[in-house]
């Protein structure tokens, strides 16, 4: 869903400048650097869609070993996960407005040791079946940015878009496992919830989860 755009964000989102790159912001140096980019070598991380940054906040604030990257589309609620995350003073994330299209030349090959996609828009007609970010075209993309153990982490609410990623991420070579139709009934402890996930659970929504794991010929 897009948000109305609020035109005060392009100059509020310039304050948290050391950690954000914004819309038409200067990305082009990342790739193959992202170490050199956060002052030191870590495992890397990436949220495509961070919302406004629930997840990606507290996944930083718990795993302060980690770098973490979070890509969204839309500045207007970047703005609002920058915001969560200057406020925590988490030096091991950064956020770009991004499309996740491009991901091969924002990271170098090999560079990403996992990826996070959470309640991504189900683009639920056939036409647009290419757009879903758990697609063969966005599939070859994190194959390549991963490394040879690389993962990917799904959860969404939409069992229509559940049931196709794990029919697609099979017909690609992925290897599933934790896979789950209804993940709060497991009682995971440690499982971190985005702003979606607390609105559609309280709705009495089931939310799926698997992860992928990168085919062993990518």
């Amino acid at each position: 869903m897009r948000l109305r755009r609020k035109p005060w964000i392009d100059t509020a989102i310039l304050d948290y400048a050391d950690f954000v790159t914004p819309l038409g912001g200067d990305w082009s140096h990342h790739a193959g650097a992202w170490a050199e980019t956060f002052g030191r070598t870590a495992p890397l991380h990436v949220e495509i869609g961070v919302g406004k940054g629930d997840f990606i906040t507290e996944l930083a604030a718990r795993h302060p070993e980690i770098n973490y990257v979070g890509l969204e589309a839309q500045q207007g609620v970047l703005y609002f996960a920058a915001r969560k995350a200057a406020a925590r003073e988490l030096s091991n994330v950064r956020l770009l407005v991004f499309d996740a299209a491009h991901l091969t030349e924002l990271f170098a090959p090999n560079e990403v040791d996992r990826i996070y996609l959470n309640f991504s828009d189900p683009w639920p007609k056939a036409r647009h079946a290419k757009r879903r970010l758990t697609s063969a075209f966005f599939l070859a993309r994190y194959a390549a940015a991963l490394k040879a153990d690389g993962e990917i982490h799904f959860k969404t609410d939409n069992m229509g878009l559940f049931d196709y990623s794990i029919e697609t991420m099979q017909r690609e070579g992925w290897q599933l496992s934790r896979v789950t139709h209804d993940l709060h009934a497991l009682g995971e402890k440690d499982n971190i919830m985005t702003e979606y996930e607390r609105k559609f659970s309280a709705r009495g929504a089931k939310i799926g989860r698997l992860v992928a794991r990168l085919p062993r010929s990518a």
